[in-house]
């Protein structure tokens, strides 16, 4: 799964912008938006429930960091934060990493259903429902 040596192990110094005693963060070589970033243990761990109950928990606390960060250079109006665990859910660096994906009005059509959307199918319930989108 993950490419040889792992990109995580050795980051770019350029793109690493916060360091903690367990986790790191750095912007996204491959957003989706703009200010994308990760939040990464530094020991090399396969996924989030592999990681230590304090990586864990450094990753949560650096959350709010990072969207500072991000929100000093970009102007997002909502965020998705998210971990893909193992390929048959999108993982393709076999390294733990958080996204934080700073979201803009209109990036896609219809942003209802979040991560739901995952499963693009069956992202917006709303609408497999019947019922109406809220503007």
């Amino acid at each position: 799964m993950t490419p040889s040596p792992c990109p995580f192990c050795a980051p770019d110094p350029g793109l690493v912008f916060h360091r903690g005693q367990s986790v790191f963060a750095l912007w996204d070589g491959f957003p989706v938006n703009a200010g994308q970033a990760l939040i990464i243990p530094y020991r090399h761990v396969g996924s989030w429930f592999d990681a230590t109950p304090e990586e864990q928990e450094e990753i949560l606390r650096a959350i709010p960091l990072v969207r500072e960060r991000i929100e000093a250079d970009h102007a997002p109006v909502g965020y998705n934060i998210g971990v893909n665990v193992g390929p048959a859910a999108g993982q393709t660096v076999d390294h733990l990493h958080v996204h934080v994906i700073p979201r803009y009005q209109w990036d896609v059509p219809d942003p209802t259903g979040g991560v739901r959307n995952v499963i693009p199918s069956r992202g917006n319930y709303l609408k497999e429902d019947g019922l109406s989108v809220p503007e």
